[in-house]
């Protein structure tokens, strides 16, 4: 079972430094861009002090095609849940640093990590208007206490200026996202975050390029 970005991201730092590379896989914390990778789209967060030393998170955004491993996991997924899979989006990967000294020796260590964020458009049924509505008031309760929260353990949220980013839901409100989950919450880059608006359409309707596998490692990280 895939754990949420959040719960993983928070064992890791309790064991004191990254081992998670949820977006890489196999290719480890220094994954090789694909022929074509492109720089993608980064927020660097300062550095902030955690548990055994200090840890500074990037976000890196797309959307780009999700890459085979995650299009299988959707499959199962979408499966499970008893819905057709129409289509897979790689929203976003956050890449965390971390540098302290070990507890049993020490030695100054440096340490990292990768976590992707991918959303499987399995053929959910949309909510109806007032419930979706509801939802949205839930998040609106929800949204401060959140971001600060989020703050504390990743970095300071995001803003321009003196306007926060906002909290993209990966499984987005009209399909059944939970709207106070914070494995279902991360920052977006304005922009952005009209992309992942414009994408999840197509995906749910299981139009190109959401319903075919894109390449391991679609940017870089300049």
């Amino acid at each position: 079972m895939k754990l949420g970005w959040w719960t993983a991201v928070l064992l890791m730092l309790s064991a004191g430094c990254g081992s998670i590379n949820e977006a890489s896989g196999s290719l480890g914390t220094k994954p090789t861009p694909s022929p074509g990778a492109k720089p993608a789209v980064k927020k660097e967060l300062p550095w902030l002090t955690v548990p055994g030393g200090q840890m500074k998170t990037t976000l890196f955004y797309g959307p780009w095609q999700c890459r085979q491993e995650f299009m299988n996991q959707c499959q199962v997924q979408c499966a499970s849940e008893g819905y057709p899979l129409m289509g897979c989006v790689w929203l976003a990967d956050l890449k965390f640093d971390w540098k302290g000294r070990l507890v049993l020796l020490p030695v100054d260590v440096e340490a990292g990590s990768r976590y992707g964020i991918w959303h499987c458009c399995c053929n959910y049924p949309k909510l109806p208007t007032d419930k979706k509505e509801v939802e949205r008031k839930r998040w609106d309760r929800f949204r401060e206490s959140f971001r600060e929260d989020w703050s504390k353990k990743f970095g300071e949220w995001p803003s321009d200026g003196a306007k926060s980013w906002p909290g993209h839901h990966v499984r987005d409100l009209q399909h059944g996202g939970d709207p106070v989950d914070p494995n279902n919450i991360f920052p977006a880059k304005p922009s952005v975050h009209d992309l992942y608006n414009r994408a999840y359409p197509a995906c749910y309707g299981g139009q190109p390029p959401w319903n075919t596998v894109g390449p391991d490692l679609p940017y870089t990280d300049n």
